[in-house]
């Protein structure tokens, strides 16, 4: 199995995520959102499987960080995207690709183990 971990590497979440996928010895590869930017046909993938409210992730720093009117625009998948691409460490983190099924996002490790 391989997987595909999307994230910024000084996330404490991808850090962990990242560790604990090392520990099990599962094979994966790195995005860094923020050498490689966020890959514009996986958002949309990411979107349509987990909903732009799962991705936004409204209780981190980056999006503290933004004015209201930029935090009032995001309203839809739309506008959810837009903000996404602009700013790659406002979407919650990590968003793992599996070899088969759905996207996750955020690091659960019961649930990842029941994926392996």
């Amino acid at each position: 199995m391989t997987v595909t971990l999307y994230g910024i590497p000084n996330c404490d979440t991808v850090r962990r995520a990242r560790a604990w996928l090392g520990e099990q010895r599962v094979p994966h590869d790195f995005h860094d959102f923020k050498k490689a930017g966020v890959p514009a046909d996986r958002l949309d993938a990411w979107i349509a499987a987990l909903g732009w409210e799962r991705l936004v992730n409204r209780n981190g720093t980056t999006w503290r960080k933004l004015n209201d009117a930029t935090r009032q625009k995001v309203q839809d998948a739309d506008s959810a995207r837009e903000l996404m691409c602009a700013q790659p460490s406002v979407i919650r983190r990590p968003v793992i690709e599996w070899d088969a099924g759905e996207p996750t996002v955020g690091f659960d490790e019961e649930l990842w183990r029941r994926r392996l």
